[in-house]
This record gives structure tokens, sequence and C-alpha cells, in this order.
């Protein structure tokens, strides 16, 4: 009797599209080297798939040419079952590197703040919608008993995140029925952005252990509690927060000051590359803690920058919170634009403005309401200095080319069926 093959074990390198799809291509474990050292080809079409898998070819994005995926063996992880998992860069035949990689571009932005003595540290929030979960009646906003409802599958998570590796700061029941968010440590900016894309494939699989499938969606479902995606950004100059210890109002240092002055000159400018997908903008309004308007504010949840003051309930010290931003978002291009405005907030002396201490819409005046027109969003984003320096032109064309394509497709589509065929596209 003939005996059943071994499983062989298999090795994922992926990426992240324009469209913030996770893609990837697998070899068998002992191709891992080649992986790494050679990569794997794929298509120059992966600069431009949109979400629903159209493609939008431009003249330099288009069916010529081959790139490699290389996988990144420092960053290998298990993710159980007989599966590793690495985050990839993209890179030409000739090995360089190709302009179209944001993992990549994020680097080079993390370069440029250490020839400006600024260190960064980055972490992640997900929100994420379960289906197939507890019944909504049942279901109550951030409570004990919606969580214990739920307590294997958020067991199958923890467990599943300690084989990867992978830190988890905290997890609850959200403000959605079937709704919960999980934290996840502060790191260093590339490495924060790929523990989001491994922590999303641990609560994919997690989710589908149990029978269940989670949605990251901006808008799963017409009617339904939005996902956000935020980023908690601390910054140092030589050994010394920007964010405490300062001077200034609530302690911040006057280059703190001046890197929220930045993020928030540079954020109109920036929304194509932080929350542009053909769902973003229902969830982008006030009243959905969204970071709709574009202001500042200590432990403010309707401004787009929240200001978390160090202290004893701050255990990682001061940071700021960056609201307006879902996972539609290429995590390593949202953090390389949100990273340079920062340092350009720093090199320019960029003015705070007011500190909006009430809710933004009972303000006198009102802070300017971030823009959600995704057609303006993306002229916008392609007008940017700050974007053109962190991504460079060629990530700026896929965006707008991939992001047009899909606002086309849409523009005229029920909100309830776009909400129903995206569920699951950000889904790893």
């Amino acid at each position: 009797m003939t005996e059943p093959a071994p499983v062989e074990p298999l090795v994922f390198g992926s990426i992240v599209d324009p469209g913030g799809v996770t893609r990837a291509k697998a070899v068998p474990a002992d191709r891992l080297d080649e992986f790494a050292r050679v990569g794997m080809g794929a298509s120059p079409s992966w600069n431009v798939f949109c979400v629903d898998d159209q493609l939008a070819f431009t003249d330099r994005f288009n069916v010529a040419g081959d790139l490699r995926l290389r996988i990144d063996p420092e960053a290998l992880r298990s993710l159980g079952d007989g599966v590793q998992w690495a985050p990839a860069t993209i890179h030409t035949q000739d090995g360089a590197t190709s302009p179209a990689c944001t993992r990549s571009a994020l680097e080079r932005t993390v370069d440029r703040l250490a020839a400006d003595g600024i260190t960064a540290r980055i972490g992640h929030e997900l929100e994420f919608t379960l289906f197939e979960g507890v019944p909504v009646p049942q279901w109550s906003a951030y409570g004990l008993g919606a969580a214990l409802d739920q307590r294997e599958f958020l067991q199958s998570v923890l467990a599943r995140a300690w084989i990867a590796d992978l830190g988890i700061a905290q997890v609850h029941a959200e403000f959605g029925a079937n709704q919960f968010e999980i934290s996840l440590p502060a790191l260093p900016p590339v490495e924060a952005a790929d523990a989001l894309v491994l922590a999303r494939t641990v609560i994919s699989q997690a989710a589908r252990e149990h029978s269940m499938a989670a949605s990251f969606s901006p808008l799963p479902a017409e009617g339904g509690a939005g996902n956000g995606a935020h980023l908690h950004l601390s910054l140092t100059t030589g050994d010394a927060p920007v964010f405490e210890g300062g001077d200034r109002e609530h302690g911040l240092t006057d280059a703190g000051a001046a890197a929220i002055g930045g993020i928030l000159a540079a954020l109109p400018d920036l929304m194509g590359a932080l929350a542009s997908s053909a769902l973003s903008a229902t969830r982008m309004q006030p009243g959905m803690w969204s970071g709709a308007w574009c202001c500042w504010g200590t432990e403010n949840r309707e401004a787009a920058v929240r200001l978390i003051e160090g202290g004893p309930g701050a255990a990682g010290g001061a940071n700021v919170e960056v609201k307006c931003m879902d996972a539609s978002a290429n995590p390593y291009a949202a953090t390389a634009v949100l990273l340079e405005a920062a340092r350009a907030g720093i090199r320019d002396g960029a003015a705070l403005p007011p500190e909006v201490t009430v809710n933004p819409a009972s303000a006198d005046p009102a802070p300017a309401l971030l823009p959600t027109d995704g057609p303006d969003q993306l002229v916008r984003l392609a007008r940017s200095p700050i974007a053109g320096t962190a991504l460079g032109a060629w990530i700026v064309e896929a965006v707008g080319a991939v992001r047009s394509l899909e606002h086309a497709t849409y523009a005229d589509t029920p909100l309830a069926e776009t909400a129903e065929r995206l569920r699951y596209a950000w889904t790893n």
C-alpha cells in the first residue's frame, strides 16, 4: 500500500497592492533561499490590480515586462499548519528595487527621518467585523458578554499570534455588532506595517477556523458600523520624545507641535493614500469617530489627530493617533506619507493650529472636514509634494489609476451592493 505523500511546508511571500489588497506567491520550503535571493516572478499588473481584480492599466503599468517578489527572510513567521509567511519587496529582473514597491518607499522614508535625527515608532489598531458571529440582539458595544461569546475565537487569535511571534497589546468588543478591535504594540515603522499585514492574516485564519469570516472593510454592510485602521505615532529626536516633556501645551516640544502641524497641513492632500476606496467616504463622516475633521485635540475622538498625553495612563508614552485611515489603505504607503508630513513639519517649523477641545461639529469656528470625494482626493494626492517625496511618481500613479477605475465602476452602484461585493476584499 502506497504511503500518502507528506504535507509539504509552504512559504508565502506577500506584498500589498495600491488598493490595500494583500497578494502573494508561495513556494515549497526548500526554495525559501531562492525566494529571498532571486525572487518569484510577478507581472507588472500586480501594481494596478483593483480591489475587485479589475486591472487599471497605464502606459507605465501594462502587460509587458516582469518583476520579482523577494521575501525578507529576517521577517519570516510561522502561521502554523506547516505554513510560513514573510513580507516581500518588489524588484526588477536585474535585481534593482522597483519604484512601485511601497515597502521600499517606507524604508526610504525611515532613512530620511534618521538623517534628520528623528526616530519613529508606530502602533496599529485593527477594527474588523465577524460574519456568522453572535446574533445581533445579544451584542452590546464594548460588552463583556459580547467578548465572552466569542472567547474561543479570541483565544484562537491569541494562540495563532503566539505561533507567529506577533505581539497583541489588547482586544475588545467594539461599537458595532460583531465588531472587534485589536491593538498592536509600537514597533519601528516597517516592522509595524509588516505586523499589521500579519495580524490581518492571523485574524482571518482564526475566523475561518471557527466557521466565520472577518471583514476589515471600511463599510462591511450598509447601515452598519465602519471599520477603521488607526495609526499611533511616537517620535524622538536624539533620545528625547517630542510629544512630551516640552514647554508647549500638554507638554509638547516645539518639534512635537511642528510634527502635528505638518501632519494637519498635509492631511487634505493625503487622503488618497489613507481612505480612498469606493466605501471609505461613507465611514469618513462626522459623528462616526473616524477623524473626519481636520483638527487636533487631546483625547478628542472626532479629531483627525488625537493627542494621547504621557503619564501613568499611557504605558508607551505620549503619542498621536491618526484616525482618518481605514484598512483599504496600503499600510506601507500610508505610513510613509504620514511620516514624511511629520518630518516636513519639524523641518519647516510648521505652525500648530489651535486645539479643538469639544466636538468639532460644535466648535466656533468649526474646523474643515477632510475631503471624501474620491476623484478630488486623487487629484490632491497627485499634486502633493509630501506624497511625491514619500512615494514617488510610480506609486502615486498606480494609486491614482486603481482608485479612479474603482470609483468609476461603483459610482452608480447601490451602496448595499458595493458593500457586499467588497466585504472581504481586505481579508487575508
